[in-house]
């Protein structure tokens, strides 16, 4: 179903949702592939392996339509000479097809925007179950960061809950050295696992409990227990003056940022400390987010505490 000009952002995802649960039914058109081209500022890099999706539309044919803006092409009369269509969504069925060696594909086409049609392109790349947990955050920040959105409409867009967005969210923090790591070792899949991971103090002990995840396939849980043993030996270490492991030695050359909030009628105190020098208020927010998400957590798995 085309769009209006002049549609927002918000509107043309609430269209976008339409289509997509119209796709499979009579909705759409045939179109030369000639007539089609990618997106080149399309979100997603890699397509992955087309050989099965080649093979499958072969024998079948494209079930699905893919989604396309008009990119018309005008001449010096402002009249338009020829109509193309650029791809919103649906890059790998495109290029399957032209594997396959077919002249036309079905094709819906929403006349938006392209930033509305990155950010369509963006929320379809989110919906996959194929990404790792780092590109679901890396996407999820350009969707709040570029775009504007709160947790709250992130959620709504991608199909996951506020606290799972706030929490792949908090992946980012993760020191680029551990992030690599997690990748090279192939532990970067489960986002509760990373989580706990972050928890440890120094990049030094996180790097030494990915490689303990490597070699023996530690559960979340195993991981849980590891990760609090280890906090509590450090608190243990910090009240003694004689014992101080190698791997909680902070860098005298950074300093940490401390906010510290005191309620009205002093029932309680909170502190939360920074690695970085520099922090922002959108800093603050997120770790509290985190922190509450956290804590909801350990309550839905531990309700009778």
């Amino acid at each position: 179903m085309p769009t209006t000009e002049g549609e927002t952002g918000h509107d043309a995802l609430q269209t976008f949702g339409e289509v997509r649960r119209s796709a499979g039914r009579a909705v759409g058109r045939m179109v030369p592939l000639a007539r089609i081209e990618p997106d080149p500022e399309q979100p997603r890099r890699d397509l992955g392996s087309l050989d099965g999706l080649t093979a499958s539309i072969r024998d079948r044919g494209v079930l699905e339509p893919i989604l396309a803006r008009p990119v018309d092409q005008v001449g010096p009369d402002g009249t338009t000479t020829h109509r193309r269509y650029r791809i919103i969504s649906g890059e790998r069925r495109y290029r399957a097809a032209r594997r396959a060696g077919l002249g036309e594909i079905p094709l819906i086409e929403m006349d938006v925007s392209p930033r509305d049609a990155l950010e369509i392109a963006l929320v379809e790349n989110l919906q996959r179950a194929d990404l790792t947990p780092f590109e679901e955050a890396e996407g999820l920040r350009t969707l709040v960061e570029r775009h504007g959105y709160t947790h709250d409409r992130v959620a709504a867009a991608v199909g996951r809950s506020r606290v799972s967005v706030t929490e792949s969210l908090g992946l980012l923090r993760m020191p680029g050295t551990v992030r690599e790591t997690a990748i090279e070792l192939g532990v970067a899949s489960t986002k509760s696992i990373l989580l706990e991971v972050m928890k440890l103090d120094t990049e030094a002990s996180m790097i030494r409990m990915l490689e303990r995840i490597a070699e023996l396939g530690l559960t979340r849980a195993k991981v849980r227990a590891e990760v609090r043993k280890h906090r509590s030996r450090a608190d243990q270490d910090e009240e003694s003056p004689t014992a101080e492991p190698a791997d909680t030695v902070q860098d005298p050359e950074r300093k940490a940022h401390v906010f510290r909030f005191r309620s009205v009628d002093e029932r309680f105190s909170v502190s939360l400390s920074f690695r970085q020098e520099v922090v922002e208020e959108k800093d603050l927010i997120s770790a509290l987010e985190e922190l509450l998400a956290e804590l909801r957590r350990s309550r839905d798995e531990s309700p009778g505490l």
